[in-house]
């Protein structure tokens, strides 16, 4: 693919590139470039406002480039103080340890496996055995006014929230993995560009052609409000049933189509561009639109005739009311009480929600509202269900 096309592809929608310049200088080399993207495994899952930066790593992988996808296990452990108005919790290491297991199960359904086109690394690798030495070599290499420079940290420090001194460590922790694996070019959210940009300041220190920066917008959650994050429950899962994917994307607010259409589809520019302006203009409504998005979702991670396969299920159950074709099956005891069941079927997360539920009759069994959460769901097998979404099938005794 001629180099034009590579920057319209690479860099579409972006929201820094740091530079075009730079990167079509690299590209015009003809030799792969090595792509580096930095995740810290501090939660199991990876949602689609993770997927919007591995979408791009993905899309370097299918022009010829290496993508290098450094596992912050180490860095993990110190806590990324972007957009943290506190100091975050530090990690164990077995916390981190079971988080990258889940990453990496993950991101084979978005990333290219095959060692030709993805390097894996741990940045405990060269970060563990630093030792003091080396850590008060690497802290000569940036000021204090340049740490405040950074907007969360300026923001605390004229608000007194206290700052410690192994926040300011972390962008030198991260530039410094640039640094090691020789990368040509970083990606990341918006709120990574001051640890990317340290990367290149460190590479120019250690007399290496410094990476382009390229970073992409924070996906907006199904709240509406706040980025995506599984800790806010706003995410979609990459990894969940298509019907959960399909029914959550229907909920969104039309409001945040464009940003969904534009960032969770894959879609080349061209048609987002046109998809685009089909909203703008009334030709595309917008249920229809959630739908497309929908389908096109689900098909990404669950295969081809998979979105049309959730769609017909949503309407069978929320179009016609009938009961899905698919649900949970649970084996209960005699005696269980409707509260118990509800949480050991996943239906409720607590037995005061269970309770709740039942009172504002949400709840029913086999068709029937449940009075009584403190009742005894009778022996035999039922359906249970909570509203329109939630669907178990129970044999009780």
């Amino acid at each position: 693919m001629d180099v034009d096309r590579q920057l319209r592809l690479l860099t579409a929608n972006a929201v820094d590139v740091i530079s075009e310049k730079e990167l079509r200088r690299k590209l015009e080399r003809g030799t792969p470039l090595r792509v580096k993207l930095g995740i810290d495994p501090t939660a199991a899952d990876v949602h689609l406002g993770f997927a919007v930066v591995l979408r791009r790593l993905r899309l370097f992988q299918d022009l010829g480039h290496i993508a290098v996808l450094i596992l912050g296990d180490f860095t993990a452990m110190v806590g990324d103080p972007s957009g943290k108005s506190v100091t975050r919790p530090q990690l164990t290491k077995a916390e981190v340890d079971a988080h990258v297991e889940t990453y990496i199960a993950q991101i084979g359904n978005i990333l290219d496996t095959d060692p030709a086109r993805l390097e894996v690394r741990r940045n405990s690798e060269w970060l563990a055995p630093l030792g003091m030495d080396g850590v008060l070599r690497l802290t000569a290499q940036a000021t204090v006014a340049r740490m405040l420079e950074r907007d969360d940290f300026a923001k605390r420090y004229a608000e007194g929230v206290p700052i410690t001194i192994m926040e300011f460590l972390y962008p030198l922790l991260q530039g410094l993995d640039s640094v090691e694996i020789r990368a040509d070019v970083e990606l990341g959210g918006t709120d990574q560009l001051f640890n990317i940009l340290m990367g290149r300041h460190l590479q120019e220190k250690a007399g290496h052609e410094p990476q382009v920066v390229i970073t992409t917008p924070l996906l907006v959650g199904l709240d509406g409000e706040q980025k995506m994050s599984k800790s806010l429950g706003n995410y979609v899962g990459v990894a969940e049933p298509p019907g959960e994917q399909f029914g959550k994307l229907m909920k969104i607010s039309d409001e945040l189509l464009p940003m969904y259409l534009t960032y969770a589809t894959a879609w080349e520019p061209e048609q987002i561009e046109a998809t685009l302006a089909e909203l703008r203009d009334g030709t595309l409504h917008p249920n229809q639109a959630k739908r497309l998005l929908g389908r096109t979702v689900v098909d990404l991670y669950q295969g081809a005739g998979a979105g049309a396969a959730a769609e017909a299920e949503f309407d069978r159950v929320f179009k016609a009311h009938e009961q899905p074709s698919e649900m949970p099956e649970f084996t209960f005891p005699s005696g269980i009480l409707f509260s118990r069941a509800l949480v050991e079927s996943g239906l409720a997360p607590s037995n005061k929600q269970a309770t709740r539920l039942v009172g504002q009759r949400g709840v029913k069994c086999g068709g029937e509202v449940v009075e009584d959460a403190a009742a005894s769901v009778p022996d035999g097998e039922h359906v249970l269900s909570v509203g329109r979404r939630g669907w178990a099938r129970v044999r009780v005794g």
